[in-house]
């Protein structure tokens, strides 16, 4: 058993890798899709190892698939809290992914369809109002430079909606503030125009003429050491640096919303749908792949239903 074993786990782990590198190349997914994915499989690896010894993918059956979700149901995170629901989700979807992967590449193992996923609970869609925004970028310092360019990231993100992890990617060069637009690669290796506010044009123009560097970030860090090699890119404000400004100035504000970087992308939708944008032009600017995916804001802004419930139902004045 001892000798085979190792062979069994060098030929998951060899198909895993494979199956991420076609993630990478194929798919165009970013790097941190790819490192959730390999955590999830890693995962599947340990455990279809120890739990089915001698056995490769092809013997992978929907016993075998329950057995594991029960042990997802039962494990713990990095607090010691058993995994929600939807992220024992992930874990699933990941595993049904990687045996799409290997039935494309004529390996013998489980139909991925057979493995359905459990309806989790809705969540509830979160963002900020117009005045949350402004009490949001209110409550930052501006007298230093490090509070502009705090002003101009989250003008920024409420303008254009981005993901973090393109917001964290731009460089200063690539931003056109005179006709206030610029294109982006987003999930997917799928392009689309973003547009830039007056206000996110007057702090981000704001901010660039305080920086006396000539780093290519667009936003880059002011605590540590000063890297100036491969033009600043060591300077450049991480995602995770993003998200806890976001949590900083959330406190400070004492907003009602447990804000992230998200929820201003949440927010930068919510509020085009509620001014009467369509549906199709707010999927652009969002660059969702599928239209289903935009239209999980349309139950917050229909102001059409709004407007005939105010009319018509028997408990409004």
């Amino acid at each position: 058993m001892n000798s085979t074993l190792p062979t069994v786990i060098t030929h998951i782990s060899r198909l895993i890798d494979e199956f991420l590198e076609y993630l990478e190349i194929e798919k165009n997914c970013s790097k941190l899709t790819i490192r959730d994915y390999r955590h999830y499989l890693e995962i599947f690896n340990i455990w279809f190892t120890q739990n089915m010894p001698l056995k490769t993918i092809a013997d992978l059956d929907l016993v075998s698939v329950r057995k594991y979700r029960v042990f997802l149901a039962n494990r713990a995170d990095a607090k010691g809290l058993t995994l929600k629901r939807v992220t024992q989700n992930y874990y699933v979807i990941a595993l049904r992914s990687f045996l799409r992967f290997l039935i494309k590449n004529d390996h013998t193992t489980l139909e991925p369809s057979k493995i359905d996923l459990p309806k989790t609970e809705s969540r509830s869609l979160k963002f900020l109002e117009r005045e949350h925004i402004d009490r949001l970028v209110t409550s930052i310092d501006t007298s230093k430079e490090d509070g502009i360019r705090d002003r101009a990231i989250f003008e920024l993100l409420f303008s254009t909606g981005l993901r973090v992890s393109e917001l964290v990617s731009l460089n200063h060069n690539q931003i056109n503030l005179e006709r206030r637009e610029f294109g982006v690669i987003g999930k997917g290796g799928r392009a689309r125009v973003v547009f830039v506010s007056d206000r996110a044009e007057e702090w981000v123009t704001r901010y660039l003429k305080e920086r006396k560097d000539n780093f290519k970030p667009l936003f880059i860090r002011y605590s540590g050491r000063i890297i100036e090699e491969d033009n600043g890119e060591k300077m450049r404000l991480t995602a995770r640096s993003i998200e806890r400004i976001v949590k900083k100035y959330v406190r400070l504000a004492r907003l009602p919303v447990d804000a992230t970087v998200h929820t201003l992308r949440h927010s930068f939708a919510t509020d085009l749908l509620t001014n009467g944008a369509d549906l199709r032009s707010v999927q652009e600017m969002l660059g969702h792949k599928n239209i289903a995916t935009t239209q999980i804001y349309t139950h917050v802004t229909n102001k059409q239903l709004r407007d005939v419930h105010k009319s018509f139902h028997s408990g409004n004045k």
